[in-house]
């Protein structure tokens, strides 16, 4: 009796133990939730795109793409942990980490916000700069958003202090179209593909444009690193297995986005994000991938830039000491980088 009793307890322990690596194989091979501060914007091009072209699939592994019109929105979503990675601003890590919370990103994408304020036109004689803005109301995708950051950097560096102008959360796409018809907003925040539909339909003309290199380092006195895969520091802390290959599948993308025209990456994209007009989106996306990291890593003096930028107007960052290093990390994209021979 005894000796079934004992080989009793020493299969148990086994199953037990077989159990418990089963589990934990799983845990780390569990699906991954990304969330996108707007997914069918092309400055978040990259999560889509590398789902459609099967990178992710090609590294194993199990990714949920979900869709928030803010970037802040969808950081909420990761600090409460309800997902694993976010698609948004680079400076979100700057600002939380001001609260005290840290989150790094690990793929850039986008090198400048790709992004232009825009001026109704019936405004655009009055309002040629944010100078111009006092007694006026500022569209932008959310409050609290990189959008609302920019602006209100915008907005101080033009002269103005908070109370001489508002700011009104409007998302982005068609409820900022219809912000801008109803003249609810005097100049708004937008990113392709709705500046091109602002821009062709004569609705709006920009003010300050982040498109380019040169026009965000005028606009913002250097390189401002915008779009981002980034994650909450413990995650990442065990789980770099996992971040090295969402980092292999981004790297791959951005290099499809330097080697590929317009057209055959439109192609690759669900025809309801383009609509009935496939020409318009192609020419915006002509015009956005200039602004496309092509190699993943965090461009030198970015991180600096942005927490001036932030420092300008933002209370969270007075007295308080942020430490860049803790908000990037240029490790895996470098892996990535030289396993796919990109220099």
């Amino acid at each position: 009796m005894r000796t079934r009793f004992r080989h009793a307890c020493i299969v148990g322990a086994l199953v037990g133990a077989l159990l418990a690596s089963s589990g934990v194989r799983a845990a780390d091979s569990g699906k991954i939730t990304i969330m996108v501060g707007g997914i069918d914007k092309i400055i978040y091009l990259a999560p889509k795109l590398t789902e459609r072209l099967g990178y992710f699939k090609d590294e194993g592994l199990d990714v949920e793409l979900q869709s928030q019109q803010a970037g802040v929105s969808a950081e909420n979503q990761l600090v409460a942990g309800a997902v694993q990675a976010v698609v948004g601003f680079y400076d979100h890590a700057i600002d939380l980490q001001s609260k005290g919370k840290f989150i790094e990103s690990i793929v850039q994408f986008g090198r400048v916000p790709g992004a232009m304020m825009m001026v109704r036109s019936e405004e655009a004689g009055t309002i040629k700069s944010f100078a111009d803005l006092k007694g006026k109301t500022v569209g932008v995708t959310a409050l609290g958003s990189s959008s609302g950051f920019l602006a209100q950097y915008l907005a101080k560096e033009g002269g103005l202090s908070s109370g001489d102008y508002a700011l009104l959360p409007v998302g982005a796409g068609s409820t900022l179209i219809a912000a801008m018809k109803q003249k609810r907003v005097d100049v708004a925040w937008t990113t392709e593909p709705t500046t091109s539909a602002l821009l062709s339909s004569g609705q709006a003309k920009p003010i300050v444009d982040m498109v380019t290199v040169a026009g965000a380092t005028k606009a913002l006195g250097g390189i401002y690193p915008a779009a981002s895969l980034y994650v909450q520091s413990d995650w990442l802390k065990t789980h770099k297995d996992v971040a090295a290959k969402l980092a292999h599948a981004f790297v791959r993308t951005l290099h499809f986005i330097q080697t590929h025209t317009p057209e055959e990456i439109a192609d690759k994209m669900p025809a309801d994000y383009y609509g009935n007009n496939k020409a318009l989106y192609v020419q915006a996306m002509k015009a956005s991938i200039p602004m496309f990291s092509p190699d993943g890593l965090m461009p030198a003096g970015g991180p600096e830039n942005a927490l001036k930028v932030l420092a300008t107007f933002s209370p969270n960052l007075k007295g308080k000491s942020i430490d860049l290093s803790r908000t990037y990390t240029n490790e895996f994209a470098q892996q990535a980088d030289k396993a796919l021979g990109i220099k």
